[in-house]
C-alpha cells in the first residue's frame, strides 16, 4: 500500500511538472511540424467503415452522426459507434519511457526522451493536419482527429509507459515507435513480429545520445546504467575499447535494420545532435507512402 502510495505521488509529480513544460513543449513541436509542413502535401482520406469495433465515449470534435443513440440511451454517457476500416486507418505513436531515454551527454544537448516527445508531439501535428486519426499508446483516448487531441496526447506523455503491444493497437493500424532501443534484440523482434502478424505497419526511429554514437570519451570513465538492471562499470582507458563499442552497436542497428525490413517496416536513425526536422520528415514521409525504403539519417 505504502509503494502505491509513493509510486502515485511520483506520477502526480511527473504530471505536475509536465504541465508545466507543456507551452513551451506543444510550440516547440509545433514548430518543427510547421517547417516540415511546408514541403510535404496532405494525404487526407475519406471513408466508412463496415465492421463494428467497439462503442467508446463521445469526445468534442466527434462527428454527431456516429453517436450510437441506442446505446447512448442504456446510460448517461453518449457514446460512438467505431468502425474496423475506421480504426485500422489510424496511426498510433509511442515513445520509449525507460529511464535510459533521460541520457544526454552535454546539458546543452535535449534527452533522448525530450527528442523523442517533441517528435511523437511533432508528427502528431502533421498528421493531425493531414486528416488522419491518431492515439498515444498507452494514453486514455481512442484515436481521434482535431487539434485537441494534439493537446490531449501531451498531457497523457506524463503517465504513459505501456510497451507497444499488439493487444493494445487494432489490425491493420499504422504504428510509430521512437527509442533509443537498447533492449535485447529478441525482446524487440517479439514486439515487432506479434504486431506485424496483426497486418500492423510500422516506423522505428532508434534515438541516440551523440556519445552513444561515438564514443568521444577518453581515459578513466565510469559508465551507469540508467534503469539500474547492471552494476556500474569502470573502464580505466576507454579508448581501447571504443572501437569495439562502435562495431557492437553497428551490429545491433544492423540487427534491427533487418528486424523491420523482415516485418515490412521501415527504420531510421536520429542523433539529439541534429535537427528534428530530417527526422519528422523521413517519418512523415513513410507514412504517407510519398517514397519507399526511407534511408536511415546517419548516425
Amino acid at each position: 500500500m505504502a509503494k502505491q502510495a509513493s509510486d502515485a505521488i511520483k506520477r502526480q509529480q511527473r504530471a505536475e511538472a509536465l504541465a508545466a513544460t507543456l507551452p513551451p513543449l506543444l510550440a516547440a513541436a509545433e514548430r518543427v511540424a510547421s517547417t516540415v509542413a511546408q514541403g510535404v502535401h496532405g494525404r487526407r482520406r475519406v471513408g466508412m467503415g463496415e465492421s463494428f469495433w467497439q462503442f467508446r465515449r463521445y469526445q468534442p470534435g466527434d462527428e454527431v452522426r456516429a453517436i450510437d443513440w441506442r446505446q447512448t440511451a442504456k446510460s448517461r454517457a453518449v457514446f460512438v459507434r467505431e468502425l474496423e476500416w475506421e480504426a485500422s486507418q489510424s496511426v498510433w505513436l509511442w515513445r520509449d519511457a525507460d529511464p535510459s531515454m533521460d541520457y544526454r551527454s552535454r546539458p546543452d544537448l535535449p534527452t533522448k526522451r525530450e527528442r523523442a516527445e517533441i517528435l511523437l508531439l511533432a508528427l502528431a501535428s502533421l498528421l493531425n493536419r493531414a486528416g488522419e486519426r491518431i492515439a498515444l499508446v498507452g494514453g486514455d483516448g481512442p484515436p481521434a482527429a482535431g487539434r485537441a487531441n494534439v493537446g490531449r496526447i501531451a498531457l497523457a506523455l506524463s503517465t504513459a509507459s505501456a510497451r507497444p503491444e499488439a493487444d493494445r493497437v487494432p489490425r491493420h493500424a499504422g504504428i510509430v515507435l521512437l527509442g533509443d532501443f537498447l533492449d535485447p534484440l529478441e525482446e524487440i523482434d517479439a514486439e515487432i513480429a506479434s504486431l506485424a502478424d496483426r497486418g500492423v505497419r510500422g516506423h522505428i526511429l532508434q534515438i541516440l545520445d551523440p556519445a552513444e554514437a561515438t564514443m568521444p570519451f577518453a581515459g578513466r570513465v565510469r559508465f551507469e546504467d540508467f534503469t539500474g538492471r547492471e552494476e556500474p562499470v569502470l573502464v580505466r582507458r576507454v579508448e581501447g575499447v571504443r572501437d569495439a563499442f562502435l562495431a557492437r552497436l553497428k551490429a545491433r542497428q544492423d540487427g534491427l535494420a533487418t528486424l523491420a525490413r523482415t516485418a515490412g517496416w521501415t527504420c531510421a536513425v536520429h542523433r539529439t545532435d541534429r535537427p528534428a526536422e530530417a527526422a519528422l520528415l523521413s517519418l512523415f514521409t513513410a507514412i504517407s507512402g510519398e517514397v519507399t525504403g526511407v534511408p536511415a539519417e546517419r548516425a
